[in-house]
């Protein structure tokens, strides 16, 4: 299958077309369109975060044979929101593929890290098997050969520091099976960070969670601080030698959800000369929508309490609150919202996307899967990003993060030895 090759050879003649002033104001919708496909031919878009790999291994055991990526996966139940013909007409140059795996109890369990390794070798075994359209990447360079020969480059991100067992070695070992950021954690807090949506228990990092910075920046692994509490993403960006990106969160001030970023940290994150890559998940970009949710879920607790056993009761009276109080809608406009204010507060250079594809049901309208992106860059583009703008935010920023973590780190290997700090034992 070959149906990104020839894009290759337009590649350079849309970088000369877009590098001259647009008057977006006198563009029709279709000229938009077009010229959005041009953005996207003149450099790659990376996007942070998808959850293709965890949905081929709870759907189907990561038999690729089960679930054919080559074909539309749309029809299915519930519907998958990415495979190879969508990705291509979405116009996605990168993607940071989640190999993640769920955290149940806090601290994680022992077994996590060889999940972690059968996940990467799946986004391996689907570069492998479409070698006309997907190719592994490790480095930024990778990333520009591969877009520039028509081609999406594939990148594995750990989702959630339990992977590690605890264990510098552990993500030494991940590293070099082909890990190339690692989220500090996810829904649960570790033994040595706290995450946003679990308790605090240390106040951000614990010393062996700064250790864990240090050797990241060590390897060239990027920190990515979505899903850890405001006080660890402080702790990790004071700590950090490198710059950190937040590969699926958004602006905190625009939407009050605990995984999204604060103000200062932000600011803190400019500073570090690194990236929010913005992200699609509704309950993240609507503050309506957050807000109906908490509603919801209070309801739903009030219910069960009222119901106790009778099922039939609970799930009459949750259905009738639901008619009487229906969702807000997400939006294109919302989203675009949240990359306004990161700009307003970080800068033009510290913004990314993000989408948490194949992570959530909870989509926007208008961006229900990977080949929505163009209907994005039309949006910015009418709120008067210019094309340089676009570029940065479809991936050069992302690259000027990873070139300096890859510098950085030839630095450190040079002149430091491999971390050998040992965490405490958890407590009891």
């Amino acid at each position: 299958m070959n149906i990104g090759n020839a894009l290759a050879g337009l590649s350079l003649l849309a970088a000369v077309a877009c590098s001259s002033p647009v008057r977006v104001d006198e563009m029709s919708d279709a000229q938009l369109h077009t010229h959005a496909r041009d953005l996207l031919a003149a450099v790659p878009l990376i996007d942070g975060h998808n959850d293709a790999p965890w949905q081929y291994r709870r759907r189907v055991s990561n038999d690729l044979d089960a679930m054919d990526f080559a074909h539309d996966l749309s029809h299915l139940d519930p519907p998958m929101q990415t495979d190879l013909p969508r990705l291509r007409a979405g116009g996605v140059g990168a993607q940071f593929w989640s190999v993640y795996i769920p955290i149940r109890e806090r601290g994680g369990r022992r077994g996590d890290a060889r999940i972690v390794i059968e996940q990467i070798d799946l986004v391996k075994q689907l570069a492998e098997r479409f070698p006309d359209d997907l190719e592994m990447a490790y480095t930024a360079d990778d990333i520009e050969r591969i877009h520039g020969g028509g081609r999406i480059a594939c990148l594995a991100g750990m989702e959630g520091g339990h992977s590690i067992e605890n264990s510098l070695a552990v993500l030494r070992a991940l590293y070099d099976v082909g890990a190339r950021y690692m989220t500090i954690t996810h829904s649960k807090t570790l033994d040595w960070a706290d995450s946003a949506t679990d308790d605090a228990v240390h106040g951000g990092l614990t010393e062996f969670g700064e250790a864990v910075i240090r050797e990241m920046n060590r390897l060239g692994m990027l920190v990515d601080l979505s899903h850890v509490s405001a006080d660890t993403m402080r702790d990790a960006i004071a700590v950090a030698r490198a710059p950190v990106i937040f590969s699926h969160s958004s602006a905190f001030s625009v939407c009050r959800h605990v995984r999204n970023v604060p103000d200062d940290v932000l600011e803190m994150t400019r500073d570090n000369d690194g990236v929010v890559m913005v992200t699609f998940l509704s309950y993240y970009v609507s503050e309506e929508l957050r807000q109906h949710g908490e509603q919801l879920d209070a309801e739903r607790w009030r219910l069960r309490k009222l119901h106790e056993d009778d099922e039939d009761a609970f799930r009459r009276d949750l259905g009738a609150w639901r008619e009487s109080n229906p969702a807000p809608r997400c939006t294109i406009a919302q989203v675009a919202d949240h990359i306004d204010h990161v700009r307003d507060v970080a800068g033009i250079d510290h913004i990314g996307i993000g989408s948490d594809y194949d992570g959530t049901s909870a989509l926007p309208e208008g961006l229900g899967d990977v080949s929505t992106y163009p209907a994005l860059v039309v949006e910015l583009l009418r709120r008067g990003y210019s094309d340089d703008d676009m570029k940065k935010i479809l991936g050069l920023n992302v690259l000027r993060v990873m070139r300096e973590a890859e510098r950085v780190a030839a630095h450190l290997r040079r002149t430091e030895p491999p971390g050998t700090a040992q965490a405490p034992p958890p407590e009891s």
